[in-house]
């Protein structure tokens, strides 16, 4: 699930913090030999259990104990910024994927490579999801994505097939609007979790977050726009969060929404109703559709002590080994990174199978643009709001998204 985007004077300050507290590192305390220290943003049971019982499987394999700190999300960079300028780093450090290009820049992380972890069986994607300018800095242990949520009572009585292209999304959405019942719910505001769901029909359809003033772009948010002309879209669209979007699928208010796996444990709660899910749809058949990688990433910080490292890593092989990750998709609701992976995945939970799919070829919000993103999210969010709440065309909203992003 994606993360609000951390201000892009945070490298800077990283780069700052790191380098003193690398320069200085022989005035750390002296760290238990025995023990290596994970920070993570696990706060909540049952995840934190479920997360220290990882670990100490893991640590295990290298002869470590695992002393586990966990930290609200929110507050997890400035919580590392505060250990660097204490030269206290972890051992492994677990940040979301699209804040790790941030702490590799300012040259706080370890390229695993280096310190033996493969990518052997790795998708491109996700290979890329933990990598900074060519270079592997943090694993997946299992990510997640988007997909088309549809509610099968609804479609059945409407005689429709989920849809796989944008023009049946369009028609089918048209069918399904009735009364207090939208036929599609999605997340337009002016936050992450708005570019995030923007993304497979931008990307699906051949756009570039370096260039966001092409007609692929363009073509993307004309087709957002469209279903809120159409009706298929209520105009408080603009301002809900994927939470909203969910909750308005929940209560029968969308008969299709756009949504993660994260909304699984709330779904599963209401038991009336019945959904599937399958991969979002594209522009045209056989088109392929890509949406974007969230989760976190295991990394390894710079700490200048080459045993902790090495031993670190080994710790994050493991945590990345396919049952490892079976064993954390299935309980988290989130899904394995490598084919074997997948593969054990839709035979155990078949009703996620599509996001399995979806990950396959799903890429990184910071692939092509690394510890930009946070500028180039912020211009996409303005240009939602201009272009759906108002009578900006697309291509104008996404001119001036341009200029705000790369100054042209």
């Amino acid at each position: 699930m994606p993360h609000r985007p951390r201000l892009p004077l945070l490298a800077a300050a990283l780069a700052t913090t790191l380098v003193a507290g690398l320069g200085a590192a022989g005035c750390a305390a002296q760290a238990d030999p025995d023990a290596l220290t994970v920070m993570d943003n696990s706060t909540d049971d049952p995840f934190h259990t479920w997360d220290q019982q990882a670990y100490n499987r893991c640590a295990a394999q290298a002869g470590m104990r695992i002393r586990q700190v966990s930290v609200p999300a929110s507050q997890l960079t400035t919580k590392a910024l505060r250990m660097a300028s204490s030269h206290s780093l972890p051992d492994i450090l677990i940040l979301d994927g699209s804040e790790m290009p941030q702490f590799a820049a300012a040259g706080g992380l370890k390229p695993l490579e280096e310190l033996g972890v493969s990518t052997a069986g790795v998708p491109e994607g996700i290979e890329r999801y933990g990598s900074y300018q060519g270079t592997y800095y943090a694993a997946a242990r299992a990510v997640n994505s988007l997909g088309l949520f549809y509610n099968k009572d609804i479609l059945a009585k409407a005689g429709i097939a989920p849809p796989a292209t944008w023009q049946e999304l369009r028609d089918d959405a048209r069918k399904l609007t009735r009364g207090k019942q939208y036929g599609i719910g999605l997340s337009a505001g002016g936050a992450e979790d708005g570019v995030f769901q923007f993304l497979p029909f931008m990307w699906s359809n051949g756009g570039d977050e370096r260039k966001l003033d092409t007609p692929q772009v363009a073509q993307a948010l004309q087709f957002w726009k469209d279903l809120l002309a159409d009706g298929s879209l209520s105009k408080s669209t603009v301002n809900w969060t994927q939470a909203d979007v969910n909750d308005q699928f929940i209560a029968g208010n969308a008969a299709m929404m756009i949504n993660g796996p994260w909304q699984v444990p709330v779904l599963d709660q209401h038991k009336d109703v019945h959904w599937g899910v399958v991969q979002i749809p594209v522009p045209k058949a056989g088109m392929k559709s890509v949406a974007p990688l969230g989760g976190v990433v295991d990394a390894v910080p710079n700490t200048g002590d080459e045993r902790r490292e090495k031993l670190a890593a080994e710790v994050v092989s493991c945590l990345t080994s396919a049952k490892e990750q079976v064993d954390w998709a299935v309980k988290a609701n989130y899904v394995p990174v490598t084919p074997d992976g997948a593969r054990q995945y839709r035979q155990q939970v078949p009703q996620l199978a599509s996001f399995a799919d979806q990950v396959q070829t799903a890429r990184s919000r910071t692939q092509l643009v690394g510890d930009k993103w946070p500028t180039v999210s912020l211009a996409l969010q303005s240009a939602f709001q201009s272009a759906l709440t108002g009578t900006t065309s697309p291509e104008a909203a996404l001119k001036r998204a341009q200029a705000a992003a790369w100054g042209k």
